[in-house]
């Protein structure tokens, strides 16, 4: 692939230059347990009227970074649904979400279709998706810790299914443009195939090796879907930008570019529930069978 491509209209290695630029870190750290398949659904918690809370030093996108990362004034319905969470703005359709957590530096809301596993953590700024550069920045919120917080048995909008799964989609694969986790299922053979990976040492235990070609894996997912490759990573926990390792450790080393990429994360578990460690999942079409959206690993409905 051409090592000079385009993401969302910035040249690859003028993304890479402001990423460098800016910087990127680690943050937050994750832990708890996935749920089972049964439980209440979330209350909704009472959507704010004032102005959007207060959050990090600098916790959403310079004004520079626009043309990537998106304009307050924009129109994209799941903006607008932030928008109504964080400000009481009601959308131009009239139709009001259902804000089911609203914290400074992001919302929770039902995916579609809604069901008890189907969820997206958002951020409370305007963030387009992936290929925003802001994200590989120290400043951003660990938005995959926040989603895995609100995921997680005991979390504030658990998932009620056996396996988690998080998920991001490319920007070609998306729909919606303002960013958007998905916090979903997986299902029991998806855990168990990346269990025998890693007892297999297929599964990179360093971020610098994530690419490695032994680290490149089929995994079957969803009823249908086939396998797909992904590369994947195995934490310890969610305290690093995700966002930041993607990009330093396979984007900018295979030429590829953000705007192309999945990030899948698949909580490890045990007999006895969540394990400690996460599985790091990242696909793209420059790889034989590679895809580059978590729908084929996550279960929605």
């Amino acid at each position: 692939m051409n090592a000079v491509g385009e993401t969302n209209g910035m040249p690859r290695r003028q993304f890479v230059a402001l990423s460098g630029a800016l910087g990127a870190g680690a943050l937050l750290a994750g832990a708890g347990a996935a749920s089972a398949a049964t439980g209440p659904s979330p209350t909704p918690d009472p959507c704010p009227t004032g102005p959007n809370p207060p959050g990090g030093p600098n916790p959403c996108p310079p004004s520079g970074l626009q043309g990537l990362c998106g304009s307050p004034t924009d129109t994209d319905p799941l903006w607008q649904d932030v928008q109504y969470c964080t400000r009481g703005i009601v959308p131009p359709s009239g139709q009001r979400p259902t804000c089911l957590k609203t914290t400074p530096n992001h919302v929770v809301l039902h995916g579609k279709p809604e069901t008890q596993h189907n969820y997206l953590t958002l951020p409370s700024c305007r963030v387009t998706g992936i290929e925003c550069p802001y994200l590989v920045t120290p400043n951003v919120a660990n938005y995959w810790h926040e989603a895995w917080e609100n995921a997680r048995a005991g979390g504030d909008v658990p998932v009620q299914y056996p396996n988690i799964g998080l998920g991001i989609n490319s920007q070609g694969a998306r729909r919606l443009n303002q960013l958007h986790i998905h916090m979903a299922g997986v299902r029991d053979s998806t855990q168990r195939r990346l269990q025998d990976l890693e007892a297999s040492s297929r599964i990179a235990g360093q971020p610098s090796n994530w690419g490695d070609p032994q680290y490149q894996v089929a995994v079957t997912g969803t009823q249908g879907s086939g396998d797909r490759t992904y590369r994947v990573l195995r934490l310890g926990g969610l305290t690093q930008n995700l966002f930041a390792l993607l990009n330093d450790n396979v984007v900018r080393r295979f030429g590829l570019n953000m705007a192309d990429q999945t990030l899948i994360v698949v909580p490890k578990m045990t007999a006895t529930g969540f394990a400690g460690t996460f599985y790091v999942l990242n696909s793209d079409s420059s790889l034989h069978d590679g895809t580059n959206t978590c729908d084929h690993l996550l279960v929605y409905g």
